[in-house]
């Protein structure tokens, strides 16, 4: 039995356009191969800025502007990995975001997958010495994802003096990734990146001989830099009251165009901007845009946002993120522990004609968590089925570039994207408001968040403390 739809010309409008289209990949081509990378600090970064925000003012979208982030970003140097007992050879590396200069002799410890107990009871062969762990995010029996910053922070933690991070899939050579403290700057130790293909290398010396030493060398540097958060509006008729914002960063990591991660997020979003400006009329209730600057190292555009618009966020219904949502097969909508949204977006879903799964789960690791964590409603376009990826695949790679992105999955996103903000823009009243900060820890408040949560704090006070005493790292 079909449900009435009262959107149904405006939705037939704006699938109808997106779908004969080509402006979301033609956006995509010039941010990938003229933009490069648009990892903060480098010049495609103010160039992708400029060219987002032109791009939104030509399809009508009102207050956009440029907001500056300051922080501190990093440079990469050169960086060389050699082995120097029992054999002499140099392996291919590459440095991790916000890892310090490094001259560093020490013995490999393989901790493999790198489970959590793993680091617990085997510290006190760490101490001292280098981890070397893989980049799988579901080690052994673990079920939660195991981000690459926690083993980082466990292997910090458990007194290791240097980080290898050895890609698990064959053939994609090194994952990069930020390894920043919270409060950002330099990380403490050194961490590098190294193929599966290496890492297999080093794992079989290691087994053989018993002890394997190797020498880390880097240039690497911090500084002051700025970044820019794009913002736009489609103002509703009640402009001064709620809204609901769509957003994607647009920095990629430097070794790589960055085309589905993020950058077919950051498409899709524009993509959606494009044609409810062109067909949605004034909405009740204003659409907000944004593209978020220096993601990857941490954050810092959407956390910087959500301080310095605190007080607009109890007005804000409904934030949805769409982080490479143009690459995710299976596209779904995660809602950040909402339940009381779950039975409105099934409706959505058949009102629309469009089946989309749904899931509630809570992560810290894309640009939703800040606004999670202020208590605004947040979810987001991801991979809702029984099957799940095992990890990044292409992504934080070279080879995340831009023939891996295809046109329908870009349409895709933006269209459900668009269609739903129509919704949550236009409803009188919306069933869910801003959380109190009690509320927000008791949604954290289970075994998987309570073990990251309590690692992470620890992460914390390990490096405030280490900045009180005055280290030189």
């Amino acid at each position: 039995m079909s449900i009435s739809n009262p959107y149904l010309p405006v939705d037939q409008q704006i699938t109808g356009d997106v779908y004969t289209s080509s402006e979301a990949m033609d956006n995509l081509t010039i941010l990938c191969d003229e933009f490069g990378s648009r990892f903060g600090g480098t010049p495609g970064e103010k160039m992708a800025a400029d060219f987002i925000k032109a791009r939104l003012e030509e399809y009508g979208l009102r207050n956009v502007h440029l907001e500056p982030i300051e922080y501190i970003g990093w440079r990469r140097g050169q960086t060389k990995l050699e082995i120097i007992s029992p054999i002499q050879k140099e392996i291919p590396c590459i440095s991790l975001p916000h890892s310090p200069p490094a001259n560093l002799e020490g013995t490999i410890v393989d901790m493999d997958e790198g489970a959590p107990d793993d680091f617990d009871e085997r510290a006190a062969e760490i101490a001292g010495n280098i981890v070397l762990t893989t980049s799988e995010v579901r080690p052994g029996k673990v079920k939660r994802w195991i981000h690459r910053s926690e083993k980082y922070g466990r292997a910090l933690l458990a007194g290791a003096t240097g980080f290898i991070f050895v890609n698990h899939y064959p053939g994609f050579g090194p994952a990069t990734g930020g390894i920043s403290p919270d409060e950002g700057g330099e990380a403490h130790i050194p961490g590098i990146s190294v193929a599966y293909e290496d890492g297999a290398f080093l794992q079989r010396l290691l087994k053989r001989h018993g002890a394997v030493k190797i020498r880390i060398t880097s240039s690497d540097k911090t500084e002051p830099m700025t970044s820019w958060n794009v913002i736009a509006d489609l103002p509703g008729k009640k402009d001064a009251d709620q809204f609901v914002m769509i957003g994607s960063h647009y920095d990629g990591h430097d070794i790589s165009q960055g085309a589905a991660d993020p950058a077919s997020g950051t498409v899709a979003v524009m993509e959606a901007a494009r044609v409810l400006a062109k067909y949605a009329g004034e909405l009740p209730y204003t659409i907000r845009f944004a593209l978020w600057g220096v993601e990857e190292i941490g954050l810092i555009g959407s956390t910087q946002y959500t301080q310095k618009h605190a007080a607009e966020l109890d007005n804000l219904r409904f934030y949805l993120n769409m982080d490479m949502a143009g690459a995710i097969p299976d596209k779904g909508i995660v809602l950040n522990k909402w339940p009381e949204l779950a039975e409105l977006f099934a409706g959505w879903s058949q009102e629309m004609a469009l089946e989309f799964g749904l899931e509630q789960s809570v992560n810290a690791h894309s640009d939703h968590y800040p606004f999670l964590m202020a208590g605004a409603p947040t979810g987001g376009i991801g991979r809702v089925s029984k099957k799940k990826a095992g990890g990044r695949g292409y992504g934080h790679t070279r080879y995340d570039t831009l023939d891996k992105v295809n046109l329908t999955g870009l349409r895709e996103a933006a269209v459900l994207s668009a269609r739903l903000a129509l919704r949550i823009a236009s409803m009188e009243t919306w069933p869910v408001s801003r959380r109190s900060q009690e509320e927000v820890t008791a949604v954290l408040d289970n075994p998987d968040n309570r073990e990251e949560k309590a690692l992470f704090d620890r992460v914390t006070k390990f490096y405030r403390q280490a900045r009180n005493k005055g280290s030189n790292w």
